[in-house]
């Protein structure tokens, strides 16, 4: 705790300097993050959803991976994770800065990628930085062109697209674990996804941006038909956790996706203004049952 106050005293003296009052509001996050990663190292817990923490992820997706990688014999420690944006917010930077874990992340952005190759964690870790608009015909191909293939510690998918397509065609690695963003909307039941465009964007498809993903019901027959184990979602209601079934320790519990389900309670749709709507449950449904959807099998 001495060490956490005097970093959190040393914040004010970077005033005027917006990189170093960033570098220092990471470095306290960091130390926060180590402290509740500590404190869950040995509890025994039922739902991987017990795990959660959040250091630089959307939800607690830092906390349920720290507990997955305690627990799984991961042999090479590196990730691949797209959709990243800036990586501020990601589901891999405390691997990378707690867990010194190389990786590559990629985003379509240039603007983004620009940004974090000129963020400190650029040369302090082992981290590759490109700019791809990623689908499922050249997937492959920027994996192998990166030098990634084979085994690998974690994958992270989060396009708000054609997620599952893109899962679908990777062969090039074999995560250990991965983590895809699921959609809520189509509820427990439905294996669906979006019909494949691999020019999709969330925002031009429709403008409610709530048209796009897949299923986990979908997800976690694609997870299966591909030698993993489905382990639970965050608590947010958006991101699936899978661990590939020859590593599944028995203290990782396989669920169901009905087990497993959980609803997000985020409220994102917008009008054709880009206004944001707070539409209830039943109205974003009657949106999406105008719009094509594609049953998987």
């Amino acid at each position: 705790m001495k060490r956490l106050r005097q970093m959190i005293d040393r914040i004010p003296f970077a005033a005027g300097n917006p990189s170093e009052i960033r570098e220092a509001l990471h470095r306290v996050q960091e130390a926060l993050g180590r402290m509740e990663n500590r404190q869950l190292m040995h509890a025994r817990h039922d739902s991987i959803r017990e795990y959660e923490f959040r250091v630089f992820s959307q939800w607690g997706e830092d906390g349920i991976i720290q507990f997955l990688i305690r627990n799984i014999a991961i042999r090479r420690k590196t990730f691949v994770e797209f959709g990243v944006e800036n990586y501020v917010e990601s589901n891999t930077r405390f691997l990378l800065v707690n867990n010194n874990w190389s990786g590559l992340v990629i985003d379509s952005n240039e603007k983004n990628v620009r940004y974090i190759k000129e963020d400190p964690i650029y040369w302090k870790y082992n981290l590759k930085a490109i700019c791809e608009f990623v689908h499922r015909e050249n997937i492959n191909n920027i994996l192998d062109g990166n030098d990634i293939k084979g085994d690998i510690g974690l994958l992270s998918i989060d396009v708000d697209g054609i997620d599952y397509w893109i899962w679908d065609a990777i062969d090039a690695i074999s995560p250990a674990i991965v983590v895809v963003e699921y959609n809520h909307r189509f509820g427990p039941e439905r294996k669906v996804t979006i019909p494949y465009d691999r020019k999709f964007i969330r925002g031009k498809a429709h403008h409610s941006t709530i048209y796009y993903g897949a299923s986990l019901a979908a997800l976690y027959f694609l997870g299966n038909r591909k030698g993993y184990a489905f382990v639970g979602c965050n608590t947010g209601g958006n991101n699936a956790f899978f661990v590939r079934k020859d590593l599944r320790p028995d203290c990782i519990m396989e669920v169901t996706v009905a087990e497993g389900f959980i609803a997000g309670q985020f409220r994102e749709t917008r009008d054709a203004k880009d206004r944001l709507l707070y539409l209830s449950a039943k109205e974003e449904q009657e949106i999406l049952s105008s719009l094509p959807l594609v049953e998987v099998k």
